[in-house]
């Protein structure tokens, strides 16, 4: 496992881009940026065993706070962050292109997985010039994505699904969810990801809440590794 990282901070773009940089010993020229939960920040235990997870098999892995954060220590985003939190995602990935000749993959946990989600379904489609059916439109911005814990409702609240723009989600995702997470069963989360025309795995972590076994001091240790191999195997 790799755990050379260190602080990173750019703040020549609005929003600025802060967090941590994991560099792998041997880089394999593709890299992934991730973000935190509505709660938490780029320091939660969950997003370091990922990075240093990744880290070691090559990636360059950046952990960052989105806007919200930055601003406050504390407490959830309010209602009208969350384009503000697309917009630093957006500063991030223009951060890491200007470094990274390979690909870039995006993604988070809870809150920071379904803003990247909301990034991407946004992003304007593009055709590849050999074919013109309709699982070769992609989205240009990552190659990518991540996504721990779809929020897809509010806990006890099944019908508000936050699944709109998924119809418009072009980016290959694999989404990983535990079967106890309140936010959505692995039922109802196998039924909106029909609504994706991108490629999209659900990753199924047993007996895991919204947490994924990252809870106070609990820690999963296992699941990095196994996401690492789902995500290499779906989008490798």
């Amino acid at each position: 496992m790799n755990d050379s990282f260190a602080e990173f901070r750019d703040d020549s773009l609005d929003p600025a881009v802060r967090g941590f940089l994991h560099s792998p010993a041997t880089a394999n020229g593709d890299a992934l940026i991730l973000t935190h939960g509505a709660g938490s920040d780029c320091t939660a235990p969950l997003l370091v065993a990922i990075a240093e997870t990744f880290a070691g098999h090559g990636y360059l892995v950046l952990r960052c706070d989105l806007p919200f954060r930055q601003e406050r220590r504390t407490g959830p985003p309010f209602p009208g962050n969350a384009e503000r939190d697309r917009a630093g995602l957006r500063s991030a990935v223009a951060v890491l292109r200007q470094n990274v000749a390979g690909r870039i993959f995006l993604g988070g946990h809870s809150y920071g997985g379904r803003q990247s989600t909301l990034l991407c379904a946004a992003e304007p489609d593009s055709l590849k010039p050999d074919s013109v059916r309709s699982d070769s439109l992609k989205s240009e911005l990552v190659s990518g994505l991540l996504v721990l814990s779809y929020p897809l409702h509010p806990p006890r609240k099944p019908q508000q699904l936050r699944v709109q723009h998924l119809p418009s989600l072009r980016a290959p995702s694999l989404f990983v969810h535990g079967t106890r997470d309140p936010f959505g069963s692995v039922e109802e989360m196998t039924n909106a990801l029909r609504l994706v025309p991108a490629k999209t795995e659900l990753m199924k972590v047993e007996g895991a809440g919204h947490d994924l076994g990252f809870k106070g001091k609990a820690r999963a240790i296992q699941l990095p590794a196994s996401i690492l191999a789902g995500f290499e195997e779906m989008l490798g």
